[in-house]
């Protein structure tokens, strides 16, 4: 009987399965790799061992037809060969988000994306009821990004062990704090797992899984692993994980705190990471302090931040023209009442500074840091949201969604208003005010003799109140409250 062909749709996770040598070390002594072509690509993909004797290769189409498939390699003797049909993609998969137009982002059919991210460093390695409810949490709608580690983090309110460990444990001395020994050269495919079942889930919300792949915060080693090991750590990372189409790579956060890793390390762990993803995923690199070399051909959007206590979005125009690219500013404090200034900033001022950063063209990322009584916390375990901006930047995020083209892009007008409009046309406008509290304004710097429609966005009670239509020069009645802003479309 004729074996009938398995069809996919473009974008999506194809993985194979095939059994292999078991002798020696299947991580480091045997390869597997294949070639996956249709009419439109090619493309050769490494696999890896999975344990158990099983080795596997993934793949994801970006082409509509028939796929032919090659997979050898010294796992085994045999080459497999075989056939796939690829379909358009389902309603709601866009493909991955690349770079548009310089200074935006879009999905690979087109769709504008608009980065509204938050931060959960270490929700992965909690119980797995603490993870559903940040799933929960994250269906809600609040945010299309979310930022994470795939190493362990041991810093302030994170100081247990997680459950599963990257790497075989070779020696643990349980009275010796960081006595911890790790055969570098096996890895541990049930940790790889969970962050797979969870990206999975993630693109399933429609939310970017922005994976950092090394950090300074750490007692178990991983920060400090010796060059080939980090190298063989990235390739196998790739292998597994590059195939889930919303995956970003984040090389570090605060790459300048690992003092041990030059910038000569970086750029030959970027290189690594470039040569090995096949897909051209989207990539950064996170500072503390000074900022890395984002004009860097290698990093496709500048993750940022802030170094100024007080300023950090008032900064964005000056980050897009020195470094060219998108601006991410991933860290500009977070809503709570840490003991750290970085974590005690009120709700109305992270809206505020997310409002700052997209009306000057850029995007932020939201976090929170409420100290409870069970000591969960947003930033690092996930769970539940106890703060008051999350709303109000999906609000933003609504508005967002609305914008022509690709996004936003500054424009200047008066010395005490932020003004945008849509990067493809002149014709959106939004002018946003701040702290500052008007009772009015005049509008006299639009087309003579043109229509406008006029709204009112009150950004913190996240209403938006129809002015009507306006021509020319026309004078607006405002509440004089902060936080507010007037979105304008020309007619015809």
């Amino acid at each position: 009987m004729e074996k009938m062909m398995m069809i996919y749709e473009k974008w999506s996770v194809i993985e194979l399965s095939f059994p292999g040598k078991q002798e020696g070390n299947p991580f480091t002594d045997y390869d597997i790799s294949g070639i996956f072509k249709c009419e439109k690509e090619s493309k050769t993909i490494s696999g890896f061992y999975d344990g158990d004797g099983i080795y596997k290769i993934r793949f994801m189409p970006s082409f509509v037809g028939v796929y032919h498939y090659d997979v050898k390699g010294s796992f085994n003797e045999d080459c497999f060969t075989g056939d796939f049909q690829v379909e358009e993609a389902a309603e709601g998969n866009h493909g991955m988000v690349k770079v548009a137009n310089q200074y935006y982002f879009s999905y690979e059919d087109g769709t504008a994306y608009y980065p509204v991210g938050t931060t959960c460093y270490a929700w992965l390695f909690q119980k797995q009821e603490l993870r559903q409810q940040t799933l929960n949490t994250l269906k809600e709608g609040y945010f299309n990004k979310l930022r994470f580690c795939i190493f362990p983090k041991y810093y302030d309110f994170n100081r247990e062990d997680p459950e599963l460990f990257p790497f075989e444990r070779l020696d643990y001395d349980n009275q010796q704090e960081g006595a911890y020994q790790w055969d570098y050269t096996r890895f541990n495919p049930s940790y790889f797992e969970v962050f797979e079942e969870y990206i999975g889930e993630l693109m399933k919300l429609g939310i970017e899984a922005d994976i950092i792949l090394f950090h300074p915060y750490d007692r178990w080693g991983f920060s400090k692993m010796p060059t080939e090991v980090n190298e063989a750590y990235l390739k196998y990372v790739i292998a597994r994980l590059s195939v889930y189409p919303n995956v970003w790579w984040s090389m570090a956060n605060e790459y300048d705190i690992m003092s041990h890793v030059s910038t000569t390390d970086w750029e030959y762990y970027a290189k690594i990471l470039v040569e090995n993803d096949p897909y051209g995923h989207l990539r950064s690199i996170h500072n503390c302090g000074p900022f890395y070399d984002y004009t860097k051909p290698w990093i496709t959007h500048a993750s940022i931040q802030r170094q100024d206590v007080y300023k950090c979005a008032e900064y964005t125009e000056e980050y897009r023209e020195k470094y060219g690219k998108p601006v991410v500013l991933d860290e500009i404090a977070y809503e709570g009442n840490f003991p750290y200034a970085w974590g005690n900033i009120s709700a109305q001022e992270l809206v505020r500074r997310f409002w700052e950063a997209t009306i000057r063209g850029g995007y932020a990322t939201h976090g929170e840091t409420y100290l409870t009584e069970d000591e969960v916390i947003w930033w690092s375990h996930g769970g539940t949201l106890h703060g008051e901006s999350a709303e109000r930047i999906k609000f933003l995020k609504g508005i967002l969604e609305q914008v022509p083209g690709n996004g936003l892009k500054n424009v200047k007008y008066s010395w005490d208003e932020v003004v945008a409009c849509a990067e493809e046309e002149d014709n959106y406008k939004i002018f946003y005010y701040g702290f500052c509290r008007p009772s009015y304004r005049i509008f006299e710097y639009l087309e003579d003799e043109c229509r406008y429609h006029v709204e009112i966005i009150d950004t913190w009670n996240m209403t938006i109140h129809d002015m009507g239509v306006h021509e020319g020069k026309f004078r607006l009645t405002l509440p004089g409250k902060e936080y507010m802003a007037v979105r304008v479309r020309k007619i015809g």
